[in-house]
Parts: structure tokens; C-alpha cells; sequence
């Protein structure tokens, strides 16, 4: 796979942020080769986030009928890699739900992710001062959903906050059977954000993520926020 040259561009809007505190050893086997896990002030997070993927166009410039508009959901934790001067900070999916099955099946072929489609659906609105998002799936006939009401005004986020720390991660690293990995870069601008005055996970997450992440996404976010989002461009990957 070659490096350089753009994959497609869109705009991921409404991003629903549960961040939770694990040990380090539960991501370990995820962690992919040449990469190392990210801390924010020594603890390590994994994160639940469901947005909208809008106006979506491959090589930034060519839409897909039918398929340039939908949800996605993904559980998601933070790496990073060395590269002669350079640090890239980088997110590695551990799953990520589509509603349409050819996006998944793209994004598991170009990228090694791990993507599965299900039945998704949103809601988003506003609620006097504040906004309420929530982004809902269908596994095995029952439905699990991410949601969140906003508190307050949007801001960028404080350097050295947590919400930086979640938000600017501009790399993607993606495991490769049999060793190596595929490295990509994620571009967009530094995103507002809005605190959460309530959130919450409901569903059955052990299916879809097994029992040790089920256990603590059973647990209270340490953080959660909701993310404006901005147009973001996706590089074409490269195997290291």
C-alpha cells in the first residue's frame, strides 16, 4: 500500500465522547506494532464516541450514492510513535459500527479495521440551553445507545486538558495480520467542545467488545464531552 495522496474527505459532526479510565493491560494485546500506548497524566483511556459522518467523498472529490451521509459508533484508544525527531500521537480502533455494509467493507479492506455493519440511528436536538445527541445500534435484536446533554457554551479545549488529549490525535494506526501495521493521517482544525451535564452507555456491550472492555464501559465515564467536529481529510495509509 502506498503513502501520500488523499483517501477521502468529509465532515464528522456531534461527536459523543466517553472516556474511560482501564488499566494498561487490557489494551496491550490491541496496541499494534511500532506504536506504544499514549497516557494522559499517567492513565490510560479508551473511548466510546458516536458522530455523524457527512458529505463523504472518495479522493476527496468523488461522493458514493447512498453512502455519503451515516452514523458511526467506535471504541477507540490512544498510541504513539516515534518516528526521528517526530512524535505521532495516533488512535487505534478496537470496533467500529457502520450502518451500510460496503463502507465497512472498504474500510476492512483499505485499513484493516475493524468494521462491522449494523442498523444505526440518532437523535439530535436542542433542549432549551443545551443540545441533546444520542447515537443508537441494533446487535442481535436489541438496541444499545450513547448518549449526552451539553452544559454550558462550546470552547477549544485548554492546552494540556483532557479533552485536548482525547480530541487531537491525528494519526490512525491499524494492526496487520501476521506483524506491521497500517499508519494514516487524520486531518482536521482544533475542535470546540461542550462538557456534559449527563451521559450514558445502555446496551450489551460484551458482545460486541467482550467481557474485560464490557466490564468498564459498565463503569462512570471519567470524562465526557460533546465535540463540534469540523471537515476532516483521511490520507491514504501506508504498511510500516
Amino acid at each position: 500500500m502506498g503513502s501520500g495522496g488523499v483517501f477521502l474527505t468529509a465532515e464528522w459532526r456531534y461527536l459523543v465522547m466517553l472516556n474511560y479510565e482501564v488499566d494498561a493491560s487490557l489494551l496491550l494485546p490491541f496496541v499494534p506494532a511500532g506504536t506504544e500506548l499514549d497516557r494522559w497524566n499517567d492513565q490510560v483511556f479508551i473511548s466510546l464516541v458516536g458522530f455523524q459522518f457527512l458529505k463523504t467523498k472518495l479522493c476527496g472529490f468523488l461522493p458514493v450514492p447512498m453512502h455519503s451521509n451515516f452514523d458511526e459508533v467506535n471504541l477507540r484508544f490512544y498510541v504513539r510513535r516515534q518516528t526521528g525527531d517526530e512524535v505521532r500521537r495516533g488512535v487505534v480502533f478496537i470496533r467500529e459500527m457502520v450502518p451500510r455494509r460496503a463502507i465497512a467493507f472498504v474500510a476492512r479492506t483499505f485499513y484493516n479495521e475493524n468494521y462491522v455493519a449494523l442498523p444505526m440511528a440518532h437523535e439530535i436536538r436542542n433542549a432549551g440551553n443545551s443540545l441533546k445527541v444520542a447515537y443508537r445500534w441494533r446487535s442481535e435484536n436489541r438496541w444499545s445507545t450513547i448518549s449526552l446533554e451539553t452544559e454550558g457554551n462550546s470552547e477549544l479545549p485548554g492546552d494540556g486538558s483532557m479533552e485536548q488529549f482525547i480530541t487531537e490525535h491525528y494519526w490512525g494506526y491499524a494492526a496487520q495480520p501476521g506483524g506491521g501495521c497500517v499508519e494514516y493521517r487524520v486531518a482536521h482544525p482544533a475542535w470546540r467542545v461542550w462538557q456534559a451535564r449527563q451521559s450514558a452507555f445502555e446496551g450489551d456491550a460484551e458482545k460486541i467488545y467482550g467481557r474485560d472492555i464490557a466490564a468498564a464501559l459498565r463503569g462512570e465515564p471519567q470524562s465526557a464531552f460533546l465535540a463540534e467536529g469540523s471537515p476532516v481529510t483521511v490520507m491514504r495509509g501506508r504498511v510500516l
